[in-house]
């Protein structure tokens, strides 16, 4: 996505200093918006806006929200003036002064990013046009590049402690282009949040209206990705959104997560402890650091086809690494008593410790249990829908009360997570009674327990992990006539035989998930079979359906039996619905390609479900198609990011 560029400068012919006109729709047309773009950027200047409405929202939106703004100086502008104040209050970084010829620099005080150009006859000077615009445009380049953490703003540089607004707490509430265009993307990408659909937020992420709003969805998908146990590519997601923003917390915490998850625990560790030293008061710190330290210590003593003694006997070996896993969860809780997550951690790290033979002060422990109690409590009585809170009330019953009482605490909580259907959430309450268990911790407790987790598990529809993802672009059958021949009727039944074949190797069944869009021709081969095999076929296409029918079956050859073989096949893939990208991701966004976007959409759905899952097959002559987002695209980008192609050459095609 390109970066966003706002130009503050005076409009139509001004007079200088002297009194001479200078024509700045000229300075903007012929020098400003071109540098600016070869700097790849984005431009805009508030009396573009066309619609109706009010051209100040508009210009104040793009003022706060753009990734550069660019100010011209030449004359003594109050509107400029006041543009350029905004900017340095409300914004560190990203600013960018030029100036025609003018007696005096009254802005060298105010940033080190300034070029002056030069004028003749009140319009930009020939002979150095080619030279300013390329000045600017290294100017612009190099500011947009500059470290997020170098303040150019003279109000942040004077005043150190003062903290940025949030990007997303600049959107004006006033109805402007901008505004809509955000509220627009960003109710889809709260709808795709809630799908779980991690690869329309990754397309979406690749839509904001301007740069610095990719660090929401880039958590965004972090976070889908992490509920869906990705975690090598949860971690790239929580990655970028760091390099926006290197002081994002969240992001910082997740990529711990990510880490910790991924069996990384020295890199995770390191972090976590740089977190709690940057936010020593912060509870969320120190039980992210509690976590890592937790999840090293299992992986040191769980091991398969070991007896729940074995096990026992094991982690028992490990408890001075179990002290170290109780004390940041304690220091949380200690820091602040309303987080019961780390308190009811604090409290069963305690436990296990006494389960597994290590002298525990009993007094220290009732005193940990009542808080823990208290906190988590006061959580419900605060909000009744808190599954983790009601959670944590089960946890405590399990550690202290009886079968009865375990019993109860934990329907209640199950009873929770089914009415908010949240799968996740059980399953991590699912992850801490297994690993009680394996523990041989009050057996009869935990196996009451887990069977309530467990029962409600099932009632629910988990999300579908299949065992590979199978992604597929190939060309569409010729139309009549066509010349040169690329993918012609008589060649169809060697394409599915190759098809076919390619699908055995891969051992394709009802374990995978199969996507393409459906197009007549190579889509629809190899839809038809991978539903022979019983695998899950999702059709995503990038117009609607109408449409698509008339741009990519009706036209091949044979076409209306194309159609009737898309219609069935679209029937036995499961619910007859495929994905519409106009429904799905929103209009098209301005200068993109609706096939580049579906070839993209395709890919990031398919990497979602992890990079060592992906298969690509592609019916393709290596040739460049007939226009952008062929199949020549998808396989270049699938190349670049997974190396794993099967490739099925048309040229080789025999009838």
């Amino acid at each position: 996505m390109k970066p966003h560029a706002f130009v503050a400068m005076p409009f139509g012919t001004k007079p200088d200093a002297e009194g001479k006109p200078i024509d700045f729709n000229r300075v903007y047309a012929e020098l400003l918006r071109p540098a600016l773009e070869e700097a790849g950027c984005e431009v805009f200047r508030a009396d573009e806006e066309l619609q109706a409405g009010d051209i100040r929202a508009d210009m104040f939106q793009e003022l706060l929200a753009s990734d550069l703004v660019l100010a011209d100086l030449t004359v003594d502008n109050p509107n400029v003036w006041y543009e350029l104040g905004v900017r340095h209050a409300l914004r560190a970084r990203g600013v960018v002064l030029v100036s025609g010829p003018r007696a005096n620099t009254p802005f060298d005080i105010y940033t080190d990013r300034k070029l002056r150009y030069t004028l003749k006859d009140g319009a930009p000077d020939p002979a150095r046009l080619e030279a300013d615009r390329r000045a600017i445009a290294e100017m612009a380049r190099a500011t947009l590049a500059s470290s997020t953490r170098r303040k150019v703003s003279p109000v942040y540089a004077l005043l150190p402690h003062l903290q940025q607004p949030r990007w997303t707490d600049l959107l004006m509430s006033n109805d402007n282009e901008f505004g809509e265009s955000y509220a627009r993307w960003k109710s889809k990408l709260e709808i795709s949040r809630q799908k779980t659909r991690p690869g329309h937020i990754l397309v979406l992420a690749d839509e904001t209206p301007v740069r610095a709003l990719r660090r929401e969805a880039k958590l965004a998908a972090g976070n889908a990705l992490l509920a869906l146990k990705q975690y090598e590519f949860a971690l790239e997601q929580f990655e970028a959104a760091l390099e926006l923003d290197p002081d994002d917390v969240s992001a910082q915490r997740k990529r711990i997560t990510c880490l910790g998850r991924l069996g990384k625990y020295e890199e995770a560790a390191d972090a976590a402890r740089s977190l709690t030293e940057a936010y020593p008061n912060d509870p969320e710190a120190w039980s992210l650091q509690g976590r890592v330290i937790k999840d090293h210590w299992v992986a040191r003593w769980r091991s398969r086809g070991l007896t729940p003694a074995q096990l026992r006997e094991a982690a028992a070996g490990e408890n001075a690494t179990l002290w170290e896993v109780h004390k940041p969860y304690y220091d949380a809780f200690v820091r602040d008593p309303k987080h019961y997550y780390s308190g009811i951690n604090a409290l069963t790290m305690t436990v296990l410790l006494k389960h597994l033979g290590e002298s525990i002060d009993e007094d220290e422990l009732n005193d940990l249990g009542n808080g823990v109690y208290w906190s988590a409590w006061s959580a419900v009585s605060r909000d009744d829908k808190d599954y983790y809170a009601k959670a944590s009330l089960a946890e405590f019953a399990l550690l202290v009360a009886d079968k009865a009482d375990v019993q109860s605490a934990f329907r209640t909580a199950a009873a929770q997570g089914a009415a908010t259907r949240d799968w996740f959430a059980l399953d991590s309450t699912r992850q801490t009674l297994l690993l009680l268990r394996d523990l041989d911790f009050r057996p009869a407790e935990t196996a009451v327990a887990l069977a309530i987790i467990d029962a409600e598990i099932k009632r629910l529809t988990p999300p579908f992990l299949p065992r590979q993802v199978v992604l597929f672009s190939g060309h569409m059958v010729d139309k009549p006539g066509r010349n040169p021949p690329r993918f012609p009727a008589e060649h169809v039944p060697a394409a599915q035989r190759e098809i076919e074949a390619v699908l055995d190797r891969l051992g394709v069944d009802s374990a995978d998930l199969a996507l393409t869009q459906g197009a007549a021709g190579g889509d629809l081969l190899f839809a038809e079979a991978c539903l022979a095999r019983g695998a899950r076929v999702q059709f995503m296409l990038p117009l609607l359906e109408p449409e698509f029918i008339g741009e990519s079956i009706l036209p091949s050859t044979d076409g209306a039996k194309w159609l009737e073989r898309w219609r069935a096949a679209k029937a036995k893939s499961g619910n007859g619905k495929p994905l519409l990208m106009p429904d799905e991701l929103g209009p098209l966004p301005k200068g993109a390609n609706p096939f580049v976007r579906c070839n993209l959409w395709l890919l990031y759905t398919a990497l979602a479900y992890g990079l060592d899952k992906v298969r690509f097959v592609c019916l393709w002559d290596g040739g460049g198609g007939d226009g952008p987002g062929g199949t020549r695209h998808m396989h270049d980008e699938v190349k670049r990011r997974t190396g794993w192609v099967d490739w099925i050459d048309a040229r080789q095609l025999k009838p």
